[in-house]
């Protein structure tokens, strides 16, 4: 069945998409929570209208995100934790951590964006990068340093 998105679904489509999705998915959820509609001509034609609205949030979207990566990849951050004589930590740096850090430099994201997959356990220098929204991508430079003792 084609339908007509409404609404962001993630890893599925975009606000304004017409896709082909099973039936029984655009029935029991799709339709029910108002996150889209049959593709009929004349909700096409609604769309058609629609279209410019979407098309100038997503710019707004877009510039946002463009301006957060700028921001972020002049951000350096510095954090000392206790760790061992080989340079491990004995306790992790969670991405919430990293995005504590981040705010308080001013640059404000959400921790399931840091591409992240295990906390920091090392001393020294690390990439973290950021993926703010589609294709738009960013880093930033965490220092770890051990604590005096």
């Amino acid at each position: 069945m084609k339908v007509i998105f409404l609404k962001d679904v993630e890893n599925v489509a975009h606000e304004g998409d017409v896709k082909d999705v099973k039936d029984g998915y655009a029935r029991n959820f799709l339709f029910k929570e108002r996150i889209a509609v049959e593709a009929t001509p004349a909700n096409k034609k609604l769309l058609e209208k629609k279209l410019k609205e979407i098309a100038d949030r997503e710019q707004n979207r877009v510039s946002g995100a463009t301006k957060t990566a700028e921001e972020i990849k002049k951000v350096v951050i510095t954090l000392t934790k206790k760790a061992g004589e080989t340079g491990k930590l004995y306790g992790a740096i969670t991405s919430q951590e990293l995005v504590e850090a981040l705010k308080e430099k001013g640059v404000e994201i959400e921790t399931k964006q840091l591409e992240l997959k295990t906390p920091l356990k090392d001393t020294g220098t690390h990439e973290i990068r950021v993926h703010l929204y589609k294709d738009i991508r960013s880093t930033f430079k965490v220092i770890v340093n051990a604590e005096a003792e």
